[in-house]
């Protein structure tokens, strides 16, 4: 499982021209689901995401994570994290999970979340359609996370 964390001041999701959810301070996770992940992986994950330190203490240095502000968690599933660019232009997907694994395992990862920081602090895409993705980066700060 792959997590682009990207630390926002704020961050949406559209979908058909209506908003389907937005935060302020906190993270967007981009969640990219491979084959041979499970609970424990959406459970390791999520427990790195809402733990890692990447928010700025009193001296200015990264040491706060999200847990740590009370920031929000906008999670928006992304297949092509899970490409094989390994070799030619195009990308494969040998390696991502199949949709409905992949969705089942994106809704644990959220209830994880949602057990961890509470409901209100937790928003999401739409698994399976065609998103618009908005965000204003704080840094920029952006980091790829991964269980294995």
């Amino acid at each position: 499982m792959k997590g682009l964390v990207q630390r926002v001041v704020e961050a949406g999701v559209e979908v058909g021209g209506h908003k389907v959810s937005s935060i302020g301070t906190g993270v967007l996770l981009l969640l990219g689901v491979e084959r041979g992940d499970g609970q424990n992986e959406a459970q390791d994950l999520c427990r790195k995401v809402l733990a890692y330190r990447i928010f700025p203490d009193e001296s200015g240095r990264m040491n706060r994570s999200l847990l740590d502000i009370g920031g929000a968690l906008l999670v928006v599933p992304q297949f092509t994290l899970a490409a094989d660019t390994s070799s030619g232009t195009r990308p494969g997907f040998s390696h991502a999970a199949s949709p409905d694994l992949a969705e089942s395992l994106y809704g644990s990862f959220l209830d994880f979340a949602r057990t961890s920081l509470g409901s209100e602090r937790v928003k999401e895409g739409c698994f399976g359609a065609d998103m618009k993705v908005s965000l204003v980066n704080d840094g920029p700060v952006t980091f790829m996370l991964s269980t294995r």
